[in-house]
Order: C-alpha cells, then sequence, then structure tokens
C-alpha cells in the first residue's frame, strides 16, 4: 500500500485500496489520511462508518496487521 501526502486543499480525502484486493477477489479496507488521522472503512460500505487512527495508533498497529 502506498501512502501519500494529503493535499491540504480541503478535498475528500484519497481513499487507497490495498495492491492485495483484485477485481475477482474479495473486498477489503481502504485508508486515507488527513492532517490529524489515519482513515479505514470498508471498501463493501464507502459511506458506512469509518475508523480514525492518530499516526501514532496508526504506526502501532501496522507491525500487526502485516503479521511481522
Amino acid at each position: 500500500m502506498i501512502r501519500k501526502p494529503p493535499t491540504g486543499d480541503g478535498q475528500a480525502p484519497e481513499w487507497i485500496k490495498s495492491s492485495y484486493s483484485t477485481p475477482d477477489g474479495p473486498d477489503c479496507l481502504e485508508v486515507a489520511t488527513t492532517p490529524a488521522n489515519i482513515l479505514i472503512r470498508d471498501s463493501k460500505n464507502p459511506q458506512g462508518p469509518r475508523l480514525a487512527l492518530t499516526p501514532t495508533a496508526w504506526a502501532t498497529f501496522l507491525p500487526y496487521a502485516s503479521g511481522c
């Protein structure tokens, strides 16, 4: 997954889907960044609830998500 810095122009965040997700495979999570948070949502329900993590909490979570 590639994390892009926020543009800071007030537009909606740019959501990025995992490179492990394929058109034929299962849906997965999408991630976006804002100046203060990392946002996470279900790609099957983009208008649904979102989880917001601080950059510190995100960095702490990543080793568990990647299986390291």
